[in-house]
């Protein structure tokens, strides 16, 4: 892990140094223009720190490793993606009914893996703590508790592993690459399972 620092929930500060923060910056800046231009799989750090222009070293001790390095770069838009689901405006945010704020999650949880994929990827393919820690974890968290407020006879907890198994980058990939579905039909059958399976839980009990 080498001092990993999983993404945080919306709100917990990042004090930094002025010269750190704009070292990370300059890492971060080299480290998404190399996706664009080559794709996610060839990350290399050694050649990020290169083009940077800083040593390795800082590289690797502001970010661990290649998985904390892709943690930083989907940063911005996760804390986007958690501030519209803990705040924002209904359906995705409060003030609509658990099972369509449901719905909304996993619409829109869709829409973000695929809008940075190759980094999605690159996480669905490290160890444990890559995979269900960080992002993974709030997401886990919230799902679960509108799941209890939609269906409280469900496993919550379980229910949201379940449905959250489904919407991961390896899978939405397979699924386009090899099934043709289109991005809303994976959005769309999503939602369809999570309503079929929390009607069973109501009906079964």
């Amino acid at each position: 892990m080498c001092g990993r620092r999983l993404l945080p929930v919306v709100g917990q500060p990042q004090p930094e140094r002025a010269d750190a923060a704009r070292n990370r910056q300059k890492i971060i800046e080299v480290a998404a223009r190399m996706i664009a231009e080559r794709g996610a799989d060839d990350l290399s750090l050694d050649e990020v720190a290169r083009v940077a222009g800083v040593g390795i070293g800082t590289v690797y001790r502001r970010f661990g490793d290649r998985g904390g390095l892709v943690y930083a770069l989907i940063d911005e838009q996760e804390r986007r993606f958690q501030t519209a689901f803990f705040s924002g405006p209904p359906p995705l945010g409060p003030g609509a009914p658990a099972a369509e704020r449901i719905t909304a999650f996993l619409y829109a949880l869709v829409d973000r893996i695929v809008s940075q994929q190759g980094l999605f990827l690159l996480l669905d393919k490290g160890d444990k703590a890559q995979r269900f820690g960080g992002p993974y974890q709030v997401h886990h968290v919230h799902l679960a508790g509108l799941i209890a407020q939609a269906c409280p006879r469900a496993d919550a907890t379980y229910l949201a592993d379940a449905l959250l198994a489904q919407a991961n980058a390896c899978l939405i990939a397979f699924q386009q690459e090899q099934r043709g579905m289109t991005h809303e039909q994976i959005k769309v059958r999503l939602a369809w399972l999570a309503e079929t399976v929390m009607r069973g839980q109501e009906q079964g009990r």
